[in-house]
């Protein structure tokens, strides 16, 4: 019989199994967390969607000492763009850094460029899942769902960028599929320190409508006993 690890969350307690759980970190790519990336042309400051990283750093490495499924996730689309929505082509250039411009680190957003991948701190290793996905959520057209039931995932810890925005999508596709998550709140982070703590807010509100959160030490603790 498999054991049950139980985590001090929000709304309750948050119960989970290694061999049913998977830590799912969400778009933590040079794009969004390096200088210079297509997050930082559009006028955002960095500095906290990577002052996360050594803490997800951290979790991940607890993660694999125990044997968890990690999964990466990157946001790009391919060479030609032809998974890229002209809606979204256009916010991007009226915001000044287009999808598929070119930029300090490649072309923007784009499959196979340097600053569409996993940031150095984080790199995935030698059998970990990596799900290339065009839109917001981990869930569009892609097949993370189809991985997931393969390994008899049904419990998620998430982290990752940005909160508000991929994070949260993923949180609520996955709650609509079934998934239980968990959002880890100092692995994850916002542009702007207000849509962080308000995504939390609404993933746990109501008796944990969309999911769980709770902070990672909480996670550390859990997996000590």
């Amino acid at each position: 019989m498999n054991k049950v690890y139980t985590i001090e969350a929000k709304p309750y307690s948050f119960e989970f199994e290694l061999e049913t759980t998977a830590l799912i970190i969400i778009d933590m790519q040079r794009d969004f967390c390096a200088p210079g990336g297509f997050g930082e042309k559009l006028g955002n400051d960095i500095t906290l969607t990577r002052s996360i990283i050594p803490t997800i750093k951290t979790v991940l490495e607890v993660a694999r000492e125990k044997g968890m499924m990690v999964i990466y996730t990157r946001e790009g689309h391919r060479l030609d763009l032809s998974d890229c929505p002209p809606s979204k082509l256009k916010r991007g250039s009226k915001q000044g850094a287009g999808i598929g411009d070119e930029g300090p680190m490649g072309r923007i957003l784009i499959r196979g460029e340097y600053g569409h991948d996993i940031v150095d701190e984080l790199k995935p290793v030698e059998g970990e899942v990596i799900i290339d996905k065009p839109g917001k959520g981990s869930f569009y057209q892609t097949d993370l769902e189809v991985i997931l039931n393969n390994k008899g995932i049904t419990h998620l810890l998430v982290a990752g960028v940005t909160t508000h925005v991929c994070v949260q999508t993923t949180i609520r596709e996955a709650n609509d599929r079934g998934f239980d998550c968990l959002l880890l709140e100092d692995c994850s982070a916002a542009f702007d320190p207000k849509d962080h703590e308000d995504s939390i807010h609404m993933i746990n509100q109501q008796g944990g409508i969309f999911g769980w959160t709770a902070p990672s030490k909480n996670l550390l603790v859990a997996l000590e006993d």
